[in-house]
């Protein structure tokens, strides 16, 4: 049972309703099979998944719920399913029929209140808007890892553009080091030749150039640091970080460590990403020094235990596409990452460039249709029975990491 496209919003909700009852009846009656009892009782619908709130019995062994993962995907008819507790109650995860996108720009004009020097990761899996703020203690330095088509480019650009639209030159500056040329290419080709304004320097790209680029932010760190002065934040984007480290050699790995060991009491940031993040890839020094991961899917446990930094995580069950796990203070929170296409990213450079301005009301222009995916729903409250509650309307307050 699934959601038939080209519905009206009002057949596609009762659909949705009906489609949220039928998963929920399953599965009590694969528990109940097994001499399990528990009752759903509610759950949130967001972008990429439905997430069911599960009350066992007093004398309902948890352990054996668990157990259970495969025989609720295959009634649901879903590929996997994902079982956690959430303090008194078991979450049960199953896939959306229908898999949204979470668009940057119309979340971000659904949020009127960005505290200072904050990107905007995605929305989390109670579809609450997940945001990472770079001057907490615990956040300090970021590695994205993941596979090619997990998404880890598309979550930097976009915690990139979050960072510039909420915060003027005085607050946040950049430096981006793109050794294929691609990744950051959008915000230095902006309509009519437009530069991101936050750019200390243009784009690096040659390994030699970003040895001596970081060597400068050393060097800024040091004078910052016997000054004691820490603004504007300067954040360091760098894709593909394992095969820099390899090509920059120990010159590399030396400045790399001072940075992620010292960057953030100087108001210096490192936002790395990386397929591989292994000790002999990247240091062992450097990767102890990033106590924030993203981590997108990955091929084995074994590769989710290294990128992640605990065991555990989970991130060889992630989807791909944005779908991430946030790994912080030795916690996992689940998240959808949002999303920026090149053309929107050209446009908001065009504008800031043109107006050497930067304020919120470029997210006020150019309304799309995916304003709805950006809350993965078109802003109504599902009405289920009276015995769940199940809900796909997200309100606005905001998770923040720190």
């Amino acid at each position: 049972m699934g959601i038939e496209p080209g519905l009206t919003p009002a057949a596609e909700e009762e659909m949705m309703r009906q489609l949220l009852e039928f998963q929920a009846d399953q599965i009590e009656m694969v528990l109940q099979g097994h001499r399990v009892r528990a009752r759903v009782t509610g759950g949130v619908v967001t972008p990429r998944w439905i997430s069911f709130q599960l009350v066992p019995e007093v004398a309902a062994r948890v352990s054996k719920i668990f157990g259970l993962s495969e025989e609720l995907a295959l009634r649901l008819g879903a590929e996997s399913v994902r079982i956690s507790r959430r303090g008194s109650q078991i979450q049960i995860d199953v896939p959306h029929p229908n898999p949204q996108t979470v668009h940057l720009l119309p979340l971000l004009r659904s949020l009127p209140n960005l505290p200072k020097q904050s990107a905007v990761l995605g929305l989390d899996e109670s579809g609450t808007p997940l945001v990472l703020r770079l001057t907490s203690p615990d956040v300090a330095h970021v590695l994205v890892a993941g596979t090619t088509g997990s998404g880890k480019t598309a979550l930097v650009r976009s915690i990139a553009l979050s960072l510039a639209l909420f915060n003027r030159l005085g607050d946040v500056q950049m430096v981006f080091i793109d050794p294929k040329g691609s990744g950051f290419a959008p915000f230095v080709q902006g309509v009519n030749g437009g530069v991101l304004p936050h750019l200390l320097r243009p784009p690096v790209r040659d390994v030699h150039r970003a040895v001596f680029l970081l060597g400068e932010m050393v060097e800024e760190m040091v004078r910052r640091d016997q000054r004691r002065i820490s603004e504007p934040r300067i954040v360091i984007f760098i894709d593909e970080l394992a095969d820099l480290m390899e090509q920059g050699g120990k010159a590399m790995d030396r400045l790399m460590t001072r940075l992620t060991q010292r960057g953030r009491s100087a108001g210096i940031h490192l936002i790395a990403c990386t397929q591989k993040p292994l000790v002999a890839a990247i240091g062992s020094i450097t990767r102890s020094n990033f106590p924030v991961r993203l981590v997108g899917s990955v091929a084995s446990a074994d590769d989710a235990k290294i990128a992640a930094g605990i065991p555990n995580s989970g991130a060889e069950k992630l989807l791909g596409r944005g779908d991430f796990v946030l790994v912080a203070k030795g916690q996992i929170r689940r998240f959808q990452a949002a999303y920026v296409s090149d053309d929107e990213i050209r446009n908001v450079v065009g504008r800031m460039q043109g107006s050497r301005a930067q304020s919120r009301r470029w997210l006020e222009e150019e309304e799309s249709a995916a304003s709805a995916a950006a809350t993965g729903t078109d802003g109504k409250a599902t009405t289920p029975r009276p015995r769940r509650r199940i809900s796909s309307m997200f309100g606005h307050q905001l998770r923040l990491i720190k």
